[in-house]
């Protein structure tokens, strides 16, 4: 049997940038797409750029741009074109009218990825449901060829078109979706409140900042990891032992991106709970790409979005293993002068690259749990040693029958125990 490779599509990407941003935003914003492109399976072949001080309401780019652009498309034998904006659905109709070829968009081209990403079912119906959202006011595009019902035997009714038809089904999907949706986020709630007696931490950040290598790596579990944007969806949570008896529940959520589609974010919203039910959400930053300012903003916009903006956030800064000595003094001081959050400098390939991290852990979970003075009978032998395990034993003293423990406890075994008949505590 003969297998036949589909022929990767061939792309020019097109960027229409303000004339305000700096020559090189702009040359990152269009690096990034072709990474985006490449994630995607496409080669780009050539780009085009023109700076305005807003989108043309036709075609998005200039007239004799987009002239310039067909041209292009013939000298380089493209078959797609990619915009690093998301275009009007008239600004789409009218270009690939006007180049003659599929044009998409990069909303469009982050939908792909993410349905080819997509590994639980609960992505998977987030990505759908995005999908539909973003198919729907683009219908009159996606369906033109289609001509209206006929009437005549067997053919008359309401009288509707393919396209009403389609727009109504679509409806119908995305609402069921939002159902399911809604389901698991149920399912999710309980199974917190389930594993609330743990300290939960989650990870946040740019997309390919290094999350999933820095779970892998203080986990030791097997996470995929791959040098790539988006390359992992799913949420992933693993237990973390973190030193002097502590575990913390570390989740690894979905990266962010700028010009991430508006659909995404609300669809993913229920797994980004994650990160609102965590005690602790780490940013964290690839400390060796140039734009990591942006990036930084980008990810800050979103968690104020998701309204997080104030939840206990710590910077950690990562793969530090790429820059030099003088590099990584001169971002320690910047972080410590312009980022008053708390912040760690790690890296997941060096030994002990991912220490620092880990005390900072330690410490958050010891800062959380009080101190406090526990009597307890010395018969109760399950209550001691559910003390000994859930919390840090600082002293022990034995006293006429009963034992008294100077501890560090959660807050959940600290309220389970305070219901004991037999167990005295006072804070410390």
């Amino acid at each position: 049997m003969i297998e036949l490779e589909t022929p990767r599509e061939r792309a020019i990407l097109v960027g229409a940038p303000l004339k305000r941003l700096p020559p090189e935003e702009v040359a990152e914003h269009i690096q990034e797409l072709a990474r985006l492109a490449d994630t995607a399976g496409a080669e780009v072949v050539g780009d085009l750029v023109q700076r305005v001080d807003s989108p043309h309401p036709r075609l998005y780019i200039g007239e004799g741009k987009a002239a310039e652009l067909k041209e292009l498309i013939l000298d380089r034998e493209a078959t797609l074109i990619i915009f690093d904006d998301e275009l009007s659905p008239a600004q789409g109709k009218n270009l690939e009218e006007f180049l003659g070829i599929r044009v998409m968009d990069r909303a469009e081209l982050i939908l792909d990825i993410f349905a080819t990403r997509a590994r639980t079912a609960e992505a998977r119906l987030q990505v759908e449901l995005a999908q539909l959202q973003y198919l729907l006011p683009r219908l009159t595009r996606m369906w033109a060829h289609l001509s209206r019902v006929r009437g005549g035997i067997g053919m008359r009714g309401p009288g509707e078109t393919q396209l009403e038809t389609d727009r109504r089904m679509i409806n119908h999907k995305i609402g069921r979706l939002k159902e399911d949706l809604e389901r698991i986020s149920r399912q999710r709630a309980t199974q917190r409140k389930s594993r609330s007696d743990i300290f939960r931490a989650s990870l946040v950040g740019y997309t390919n900042a290094g999350k999933s290598s820095l779970l892998r790596a203080l986990s030791g579990s097997d996470v995929f990891v791959e040098d790539r944007l988006f390359a992992t969806l799913d949420a992933t949570t693993r237990t973390v032992d973190v030193g002097d008896g502590y575990e913390c529940l570390l989740t690894d959520t979905v990266g962010f991106i700028r010009k991430l589609p508006h659909h995404l974010v609300a669809s993913f919203r229920a797994t980004l709970e994650e990160a609102g039910e965590a005690d602790l959400i780490l940013h964290v930053v690839d400390s060796s790409h140039a734009g990591w300012e942006s990036q930084m903003e980008v990810v800050d916009s979103v968690l104020d979005d998701l309204g997080l903006s104030r939840h206990p956030t710590a910077l950690v800064f990562n793969k530090v293993d790429r820059l030099t000595h003088e590099e990584e003094e001169v971002w320690q001081a910047r972080a410590k002068a312009f980022y008053p959050r708390e912040s760690v400098f790690v890296s997941s390939v060096e030994p002990g690259g991912v220490e620092p991290l880990r005390m900072l852990l330690q410490e958050r979970i010891r800062s959380a749990n009080s101190r406090v003075r526990i009597t307890v009978p010395a018969a109760k032998g399950g209550i001691l040693a559910e003390i000994y395990r859930e919390g840090e034993v600082l002293s022990r003293s034995d006293e006429e029958g009963d034992v008294i423990l100077i501890a560090r406890l959660p807050p959940a075994v600290l309220g389970r125990l305070r219901r004991q008949p037999d167990v005295r505590i006072t804070d410390q």
